[in-house]
């Protein structure tokens, strides 16, 4: 995707009103599904495989009813191991809101930087229900504050605190952040 700097790989993208049904096996997200042309899905497994290539950063991308678009930067970005449950590992954050990926926030679903990815059949957030089953696969806490992998329901609080962000674009590329 050519946006600042060029570069970028789109590993997400999901608008409110997708045909996708984003509650989906864990197999399913393992190796990704949707159109690249359209919403899709890259794949975790693929995410993985990326990001031990060397350092990445990432970029979170909502637009919002209005149309205007807003972004979330980290410094690091890497997804580990289908073993370990490819948890989320993020860096510093930079952008246009405030960080809802590595600070707690517990009245709105604690925290999703170094949580396990859930899916409707491989429940491992920190709440006592499974997360996915309700929204679809993410790395959630107790839930989310942040959630772009669902179908008429893409959360950014500041932003979208309904789920009524209009689409999502989750943005990867090398850094030389060490």
């Amino acid at each position: 995707m050519d946006t600042e700097g060029k570069g970028w790989t789109v590993v997400q993208r999901n608008s409110h009103d997708t045909e996708l049904n984003w509650k989906q096996s864990w197999t399913t997200y393992k190796y990704g599904f949707g159109n690249v042309h359209a919403d899709y899905w890259l794949g975790t497994e693929y995410l993985h495989l990326l990001t031990q290539q060397g350092t990445y950063k990432v970029r979170f991308v909502v637009r919002d009813k209005t149309n205007v678009t807003h972004y979330a930067e980290y410094d690091i970005f890497r997804v580990e191991g289908e073993a370990s449950g490819y948890p989320l590992r993020l860096g510093r954050h930079s952008g246009d809101g405030d960080d809802y990926l590595t600070l707690y926030h517990p009245k709105k679903g604690g925290i999703h930087d170094n949580m396990k990815f859930s899916t409707v059949d491989k429940d491992q957030d920190q709440y006592s229900g499974n997360c996915a089953k309700s929204y679809g696969g993410w790395w959630y806490n107790r839930c989310q504050n942040v959630l772009l992998n669902a179908k008429n329901y893409i959360v950014w609080p500041g932003f979208c605190d309904n789920g009524d962000c209009a689409s999502s674009l989750i943005l990867v590329k090398p850094t030389d952040v060490c």
